[in-house]
């Protein structure tokens, strides 16, 4: 089910796919059994490199393209394990290797290259604004050589399991600006000092093992030095990294279905119901064959996407269409394989329930659905905003 691709790509999936055969189901159900982090496969992700892969060669890193990386997350999610307790590193990097400064990269990249230092916490909803991220109140005041920062932020996930933070918050009041989107700051934050004064953190439990959080800023003192590229640019810093953000996930969400696909189709050979193998009902048949057809389309806009990064374009368009394309694809067969499994779907033991809770996630996050929507039919068809 892969594309035709340049061997080192195949090769890149051959050695991600070797890793995960390390980290088989009843690993990642004993995680999900008391919601634990699984360190030990980050460890190992971190180890072979593949969480380095967007750091340049002269950090430490990698320096693989845009579509290397999804590559690696779409083969961590079609072997069964879960990419979400890494994926952050792989887009987040981007805001620091696109308009962090010198001293930064030079300071924390080979760092995190080398798993010294994990950068998996991304500072920036907040739970009343939600998606409407110009309307957060997090404020970042700048007092001599610090910035004092109060607030709070949710669903900010791995941040009991990551050294740093990329935070966004508000440095010149909404009211003083010409435009909503200035007077928003990128921040990089040191999160084991910023725990000892004036950061709290607190775990929120979900459907999924995900490792979420609520973050709470109580006159938290950090560096000026912190700050990422220019004061009251964050916003379109963001905007960038959203799109490598929505192409990776997107990508991974391609590894799901995939996942699924074959679950449900090795499961329909095997399965005999009424003296025969239920794949050989049309009724079970077809929904699987619809979700492979539906997969390779939403696949082959992902991979579009990415190459439109990787070029120095700008996909939003495209990367919106692949998250919104490939996580409907994900969900889809994610219901598909549950049916076809019937009551075993709900079992522990075959790994698909588990991994139908993870997916369900992905139409509703990093974006929703209905905003994809919203954003095609405002910027790419020329319709009135609606809100």
């Amino acid at each position: 089910m892969s594309r035709h691709e340049p061997e080192e790509i195949t090769e890149i999936r051959r050695a991600v796919r070797s890793l995960c055969d390390g980290f088989p189901g009843d690993y990642w159900r004993a995680k999900d059994a008391v919601r634990a982090y699984p360190a030990e496969f980050v460890d190992a992700l971190t180890k072979a490199g593949f969480l380095a892969a967007l750091i340049p060669v002269e950090h430490g890193g990698s320096g693989l393209s845009l579509e290397a990386a999804c590559v690696i997350m779409e083969e961590i999610q079609a072997s069964g394990c879960n990419g979400s307790s890494a994926h952050a590193q792989m887009y987040i990097m981007n805001t620091l290797l696109r308009y962090g400064s010198e001293a930064q990269k030079a300071a924390y990249l080979p760092r995190i290259a080398s798993g010294e230092l994990r950068l998996q916490a991304f500072g920036v909803s907040e739970p009343t604004s939600g998606t409407d991220t110009l309307s957060l109140k997090t404020r970042a005041v700048r007092d001599g050589d610090e910035y004092v920062i109060t607030g709070q932020k949710i669903w900010t996930s791995r941040a009991e399991h990551s050294d740093l933070m990329l935070l966004l918050a508000r440095t010149t009041p909404r009211e003083d600006v010409a435009s909503k989107t200035e007077g928003l700051s990128i921040f990089l934050v040191d999160m084991q000092a910023a725990l000892a004064c004036g950061m709290s953190v607190k775990p929120i439990r979900t459907m999924m093992n995900h490792s979420s959080c609520e973050v709470f800023f109580d006159d938290l003192r950090i560096p000026a030095s912190a700050l990422v590229g220019e004061e009251g640019k964050g916003f379109r810093y963001i905007l960038s990294g959203m799109n490598a953000e929505r192409i990776l996930i997107a990508a991974e969400c391609i590894g799901d279905a995939k996942w699924f696909i074959e679950k449900a189709t090795g499961y329909a050979k095997d399965r005999s119901v009424f003296a025969r193998p239920i794949g050989q009902n049309q009724g079970v048949q077809f929904p699987i064959a619809r979700c492979y057809a539906q997969m390779r389309a939403a696949e082959l806009m992902v991979y579009h996407a990415a190459r439109v990064y990787d070029e120095g374009g700008n996909p939003g368009e495209e990367a919106n269409m692949a998250k919104l394309l490939a996580s409907e694809a994900s969900w889809a067969a994610a219901d598909m394989c549950v049916q076809t499994f019937g009551g075993f779907g709900f079992a522990e033991e075959y790994d698909v329930e588990r991994k139908f809770r993870e997916a369900r996630l992905y139409t509703v996050a990093p974006i929703s659905t209905n905003l994809i929507l919203s954003y095609l039919a405002e910027h790419v068809l020329g319709l009135p905003r609606s809100y």
